[in-house]
């Protein structure tokens, strides 16, 4: 039970809200768009009418359009309502017909990032790895255009630690840290590696220090309050859940602080 929580609250670096309200349905190829261009991909029917309504509606402008600048820009709008939608796999597939043609650093970026979504949902090993190399190989193109895009550059660690390559994962979050020891998104993601590998001490090292560059990281403090747990400090372990709760609202972080807390009485 207790893994199972774990699971949930490090996926990716998304926002602990996405994974409990997300759907996941997605268009993953153009055959598949092309199979049922005049209705909705299977799914829709979780997403609201409006946006549902829209995204058909600029979907069929995308099918119908013959200039490639014109069907560049849908592909980028069906892009920002797929991901509004939850739809991952299909802002994806989107985002990289955009960037094909639009050949820009911005749209490599947005491509890169829209796998990297779709990839920290994916649970079959295979399309994990699918996505993982649809990942690095736009952020790839980012890097080679900003070396210093550090978010880009820990995107891609983190696509080699379901691979066959983890350390190369590692050498690369190091590398960020290196050059940017406050980088929150590479220390928050150094603490899960250890949380996830049992190295308890390492992970409360490195989430304590991402909670003095930013105390108000809720993902930061719900994963640290884990390490604790699991570390055996019941009352910092507490402290955590409870700054959880103080954090955010949201009734599914509040049932997962709740959940924790339970365990600690």
């Amino acid at each position: 039970m207790l893994k199972t929580r774990i699971i949930l609250v490090v996926v990716g670096g998304l926002l602990v809200w996405l994974i409990f309200l997300l759907p996941k349905s997605v268009v993953e190829n153009e055959s598949q768009l092309q199979s049922d261009p005049a209705g909705e991909a299977t799914g829709h029917t979780e997403v609201p009418e409006t946006l549902s309504a829209t995204i058909k509606a600029i979907r069929g402008q995308y099918l119908a359009e013959a200039s490639n600048q014109k069907n560049a820009i849908f592909a980028d709008s069906l892009r920002t309502l797929y991901t509004q939608a939850g739809q991952f796999d299909s802002a994806a597939w989107f985002a990289e017909k955009a960037a094909t043609f639009f050949n820009t650093n911005e749209s490599f970026l947005k491509a890169g990032n829209s796998y990297y979504e779709a990839y920290t949902f994916a649970m079959e090993p295979a399309k994990q790895e699918q996505l993982a190399g649809k990942t690095r190989e736009w952020l790839e193109k980012v890097i080679a255009a900003d070396p210093k895009n550090l978010e880009a550059k820990t995107k891609i660690a983190m696509t080699y630690l379901s691979s066959k390559a983890p350390m190369q994962g590692i050498t690369l979050l190091r590398e960020v840290l290196a050059e940017d020891p406050r980088n929150e998104f590479a220390l928050y993601n150094m603490g899960m590696l250890s949380v996830q590998s049992g190295q308890y001490d390492r992970a409360i090292e490195r989430l304590e220090e991402l909670k003095a560059v930013n105390p108000n990281h809720l993902q930061g403090a719900l994963l640290l309050g884990v390490a604790y747990l699991n570390n055996g400090n019941k009352n910092k372990a507490r402290q955590q859940f409870e700054l959880v709760k103080k954090l955010d609202k949201d009734p599914a972080v509040q049932a997962t602080a709740d959940s924790y807390l339970k365990d600690l009485e």
